[in-house]
């Protein structure tokens, strides 16, 4: 019985070890397959979204400047964060306690940076379809970059905050060796939850909500002018079929965020108010990274151009001279 005690031990040298958790067989398989093809789906799909914005010059644009800082995010997600999940699943936390902080320190960081985006991203498709006239003077290359700085430094500093206790002192809130575990305060829950959940989702849906207004007008507009042949017209009616097609795969991306996140804040704030327990919160933090493989795929979906990149990085002809100038739109 001491044998198959200490075999279940994550340390069985120590005895304030914690104990592995146990699965059967076939649900462990099952679950790294689908970890492992995640993470590396994650990565692969995103690290292509940012070469391929960062490479060629006629996608640096403001619009693909905020989804490269999403792609960011993204890219670290399933980098460093994904594979977290293997330890978390075998309950047993081996990489010490400031690894520990600074695994939950860039979880709430990417999160937090990917509601940031997400917000430049609702603001952006406003002002293109709200108020175009306007459009090239208020949103420029270098206010975009400033607003995108400016959300890392809020991100970083917001996560700062949030785990100022546990970087004083880490492992401080682990009951046995080999565990990682952070607690977060009512009060502090309560301002990240309004930080990075409801302040900025009732804005996206706000701006939406007006965007979707003005996109309906504009497309019965043009419908209405479909007869017109001139130059001038035909390029105005395209450039707003463009915007309007924008605003729509980009509000998509946003609605799959906010349907990946919710469970995340709901069941955090049910843990809080003592409404379930903690075994029942896993399978949320596997959705809201899951998102971070979803973004990419939309891109491909609806959006020529990241097919077109694609081709050009897989079959290495972004290795030719004047690659960077190759149309793609």
């Amino acid at each position: 019985m001491e044998a198959l005690e200490e075999a279940e031990l994550c340390f069985p040298q120590l005895n304030t070890s914690c104990r592995k958790t146990t699965h059967p067989h076939l649900e462990t398989t099952v679950s790294y397959t689908v970890l492992s093809s995640t993470t590396l789906l994650t990565v692969v799909l995103n690290l292509l979204v940012i070469i391929s914005i960062s490479h060629f010059r006629q996608l640096h644009t403001t619009t693909n400047l905020l989804l490269l800082s999403l792609a960011v995010a993204d890219f670290l997600v399933g980098l460093l964060q994904m594979p977290i999940l293997f330890l978390d699943y075998r309950g047993c936390w081996n990489l010490g306690d400031i690894t520990c902080v600074m695994h939950y320190f860039l979880g709430f960081l990417v999160i937090s940076v990917s509601v940031g985006s997400m917000v430049l991203i609702s603001v952006d498709r406003y002002i293109a379809i709200c108020d175009p006239m306007f459009y090239s003077t208020k949103v420029t290359l270098k206010t975009v970059q400033l607003c995108v700085c400016l959300c890392w430094i809020f991100s970083a500093v917001h996560s700062t905050w949030i785990l100022w206790d546990v970087f004083e002192q880490p492992g401080r809130y682990n009951s046995c060796y080999g565990e990682c575990v952070v607690i977060i305060n009512f009060a502090e829950n309560v301002v990240d939850l309004v930080a990075t959940f409801l302040g900025p989702i009732v804005v996206i849906i706000l701006l939406y909500l007006r965007v979707f207004v003005v996109a309906v007008s504009q497309a019965r507009a043009m419908r209405s002018h479909i007869a017109a042949t001139t130059v001038q017209r035909s390029e105005t009616v395209k450039a707003k079929r463009s915007e309007i097609k924008a605003a729509r795969t980009l509000g998509i991306v946003v609605a799959v965020f906010i349907l990946c996140s919710c469970p995340t804040y709901c069941l955090t704030i049910a843990v809080v108010n003592n409404l379930i327990g903690t075994s029942f919160v896993g399978f949320d933090i596997w959705l809201l990274y899951f998102n971070s493989c979803l973004n990419p795929v939309i891109y491909v979906s609806f959006y020529p151009w990241f097919r077109k990149a694609i081709k050009h990085i897989t079959t290495l002809q972004i290795l030719q001279p004047g690659s960077r100038d190759t149309s793609l739109l």
